[in-house]
């Protein structure tokens, strides 16, 4: 039989049901091939004691993060310092989709010309309009270097024609290719046009003393017990402008959301961007009670938004909800996944070695 899809294919399709005489409440029973019974780690979560999957966790999350502030050493070897955290912050704001473009971007126009604006004796809201102007404009995405957008949306707006204008100004930069963003089947709110405002907003809210001086010092300052909500609001980007209502140019674009960039992707940032890029400059800088500040935060900061890697590890691990309890475990799993499950790497886990009868310190 076949079925159509909305775009008119069809597509083969087995109906299996009549001859399947299993339950359909136990069909997912099935996922599990003789392949994943037969791992060493499968279900270890309900033969090991819970204190040695914690530290296998920790330690796990630990790695990671690490991992992640030795990249952040190889930039500072290579660029500015504030250049290195404004490109870790740009691919953290374009999620999967369109984080090789973000990363692209920020090559493409540094943060130093962006600062540069900042500089200038102009008003805040000038400062913003030129800002978004050289983001979206570098990035390819104004409605005059689209060809999907229609003509009479163009100048619907004295700020989308601010933007146009002063975008035709800046003739140094070249723009990239509006085909290099993915815009199709990406939730408003995660639309990059509206993640590049955000970044300008960012920029103008440090612009006194630029935002690496800023968002480093708010990881110095901030108390030990409660600094990760600080810090999230340091990130938090809302607004009342033009941006409040569209997600894209254009009267058939709007959203009511003034926020921009809410806490849970503020939470990731701090995570994967911010508090290793702060431990990675400590140890450049020689800072050894900053690099302790951000360790402290990172092994105290509260769970993020739970994703489908986490999910399959805790499936796979027979973990509890209860046991992952905090960013450094969630970070745990993914690493565990991505440096030793998908690599076919079983031998080489602290799990098959405690299965087998190896004792491993944790």
């Amino acid at each position: 039989m076949a079925t159509n899809l909305r775009n008119g294919r069809e597509v083969p399709t087995l109906a299996l049901c009549k001859y399947i005489k299993i339950p359909i409440n136990q069909w997912s029973d099935l996922v599990c091939s003789p392949v994943t019974l037969n791992m060493p780690c499968f279900k270890a979560g309900q033969r090991l004691t819970t204190g040695t999957m914690a530290g296998f966790l920790d330690r796990a999350g630990e790695e990671r993060f690490l991992a992640k502030a030795a990249r952040f050493q190889a930039d500072l070897a290579q660029m500015e310092a504030s250049q290195s955290l404004y490109r870790g912050i740009m691919g953290a704001l374009g999620y999967s989709k369109n984080k090789l473009p973000m990363l692209k971007l920020a090559r493409s126009l540094p943060l130093q010309i962006l600062e540069s604006v900042t500089q200038d004796e102009i008003s805040d809201e000038e400062c913003l309009v030129r800002q978004q102007a050289l983001l979206l404009g570098t990035a390819g995405l104004l409605p005059s270097q689209r060809q999907d957008r229609h003509q009479e949306d163009r100048l619907e707006d004295k700020w989308i024609d601010k933007l146009e204008r002063l975008w035709l100004s800046s003739h140094h930069i070249k723009a990239m290719s509006p085909n290099a963003w993915r815009l199709f089947k990406v939730r408003p709110n995660n639309s990059p046009i509206r993640r590049l405002v955000a970044m300008s907003y960012l920029i103008l809210r440090y612009r006194g003393k630029g935002i690496l001086e800023e968002l480093v010092s708010l990881v110095r300052e901030v108390p030990a017990s409660r600094g990760c909500q600080k810090l999230e609001k340091g990130l938090l980007v809302t607004t009342s402008g033009y941006w409040a209502s569209h997600f894209d140019f254009g009267s058939g674009n709007r959203i009511r959301s003034p926020t921009l960039l809410g806490s849970g992707r503020a939470a990731d940032i701090t995570v994967n961007v911010l508090l290793p890029f702060t431990l990675a400059w400590s140890q450049f800088t020689s800072q050894l009670e900053l690099e302790k500040k951000a360790f402290d935060l990172y092994r105290r900061h509260p769970k993020l938004a739970v994703n489908s890697v986490e999910r399959h590890m805790a499936a796979q691990l027979g973990l509890s909800r209860s046991l992952i309890n905090s960013a450094q475990r969630q970070q745990g799993l993914i690493h565990i996944y991505n440096t030793l499950c998908i690599q076919g790497k079983c031998k080489d886990c602290w799990l098959s070695q405690l299965e087998a009868g190896n004792h491993v310190q944790i």
